[in-house]
């Protein structure tokens, strides 16, 4: 078996290849559409947490009653 022959696929080339291709781009999509979230929760989470950290007047006045 030679390399051609290999990648040639039997005459199904086109279709394995293009299989393989869009197999791998749909991986890579799923990874990078995570870490994306992953950073956007992240972010969430941090906006909140400072939030929680400074005192706001409206809650302040709300104790005072």
């Amino acid at each position: 078996m030679t390399w051609h022959t290999f990648f040639a696929m039997g005459g199904y080339a086109d279709y394995v290849w293009s299989a393989y291709g869009f197999a791998t781009v749909v991986l890579l999509w799923n990874i990078a559409s995570a870490v994306h979230r992953r950073r956007a929760v992240m972010k969430m989470l941090r906006e909140l947490a400072l939030a929680e950290q400074t005192p706001k007047e409206s809650a302040a006045q709300h104790y005072v009653h």
